[in-house]
């Protein structure tokens, strides 16, 4: 691909070499890359049009495309300062379309979900491009999680399929967005081969610090899985496969710091910590939740955290009190509202009774048992007496009216 500097492409599109430097710097120029001080512009690079004029305002009307190819937004590098989200989004002011999206998804990061669905809902009633249509059905889809409403996810999801597709590049992106939806409820049956080893080559550059998030995701989701038993894996058995994934997840978190995706930096923590926290591992997991922490906090990402919660038990609340007890606060009273509605959900779609009774002491000695521990590891492991854990077993079993070995379908 060719390139231009600054100052030939302010003489290309008749305005001022700082005014194409802004351009660059806020996004709006498409393939601008920067190196150092100065900026290069792909030389088929579009001037972006001026949302102030009434003629530019009818043509932002018209399906303008999105400044990434991408629908995750807030997960690309227009997202690279913690703090800066708000205006992160009053810089999309050019284009209408990507400013509902982005400031959409990180309305669901702070868990406004009935904003979020407003958005969805409007974008996907405006019948907009390709990939603000699959953002605005994965939106809907986590509303659907929030609020544990099973005809809403169907709906979602119909309407990914349905998005306009118009060659493999997009089939290819359209089928990982299916599979991330399916990932949030820990089915890990549906991505696509290429993406289980991956090989993010069918995706465009934009969209690959998304992936990186979801393939962290589906990694983890596969280890629990096994870890369970709901899942056979050759060669793979109780904590043998997430034992072995920070391995992995650790070079993606690096990637995305070196990057500047801050919204897929904190992600890709929180997943890495999970897995440490499931493997025993709670010093590893807690740096990660305090560098994630950090990042969260200046824009209040809230029902971020507040997603996490379920897969690190008592974790985010020990670190997040001691910091900011107010904001633990706010992710306790989301994470209520989270993990409700999550359970209705997953229960629904996997035909299984979630149970959301269990005290933070019984969900944690129920997971245990359902890897396979023994009542004295998971003492151990707890810091409990042998006794308080054969009654947490009990009183589980008398909640759910199930056996130790069916512990699994009830989480």
């Amino acid at each position: 691909m060719e390139y231009l500097k600054i100052y030939e492409v302010a003489e290309k599109w008749g305005m001022s070499e700082r005014g194409v430097q802004a351009l660059c710097a806020s996004g709006k120029v498409v393939g601008a890359m920067r190196f150092g001080r100065s900026w290069m512009i792909p030389k088929d690079a579009q001037k972006p049009v001026d949302g102030r004029t009434r003629e530019s305002k009818m043509k932002l009307d018209k399906d303008m495309p999105l400044p990434r190819k991408t629908p995750f937004l807030y997960m690309s590098d227009l997202y690279n300062t913690p703090g800066t989200a708000d205006s992160v989004g009053e810089s999309l002011a050019y284009n209408h379309e990507a400013r509902v999206l982005f400031e959409a998804e990180v309305a669901y990061s702070r868990g406004e979900i009935d904003r979020v669905y407003e958005s969805a809902s409007y974008l996907l009633g405006k019948h907009s491009g390709f990939y603000a249509v699959l953002s605005a059905g994965m939106l809907l889809a986590m509303c659907a999680i929030w609020k544990g409403d099973i005809e809403m996810w169907r709906r979602a999801k119909i309407h990914i399929a349905e998005a306009p597709v118009t060659d493999y590049y997009d089939r290819d992106v359209m089928q990982l967005a299916i599979s991330a939806v399916d990932i949030m409820l820990y089915n890990v049956e549906n991505f696509p081969e290429w993406f289980t080893i991956g090989c993010f080559e069918p995706l465009h550059r934009d969209a690959i610090s998304a992936a990186n998030v979801y393939y962290a995701k589906y990694l983890y989701a596969s280890g629990y899985s096994v870890a369970t038993g709901t899942v056979k894996m050759e060669g793979m058995t109780g904590l043998s496969l997430l034992s072995m994934l920070p391995k992995t997840m650790e070079p993606l978190i690096s990637w995305a710091n070196a990057n500047n995706t801050v919204m897929s930096e904190i992600y890709l923590r929180m997943t890495c910590a999970a897995t440490y926290h499931n493997c025993g591992r709670d010093d590893e997991a807690i740096k990660h939740i305090d560098r994630a922490i950090a990042l969260v906090l200046p824009d209040r990402l809230y029902g971020l955290l507040a997603e996490y919660c379920r897969a690190l038990d008592s974790l985010i609340e020990k670190r997040l009190s001691e910091i900011d007890l107010s904001a633990w606060q706010r992710v306790k009273a989301l994470y209520k509202v989270y993990n409700d509605g999550w359970s209705r959900l997953s229960g629904a779609v996997r035909g299984r009774n979630i149970i959301t009774t269990l005290s933070q002491k019984e969900r944690e000695v129920a997971k245990l048992a359902a890897f396979g521990m023994s009542n004295k590891e998971i003492a151990d492991k707890l810091h409990l007496s042998l006794s308080a854990v054969k009654q947490a077993i009990r009183i589980v079993s008398e909640k759910s009216g199930m056996s130790r070995s069916s512990f699994a379908s009830i989480l």
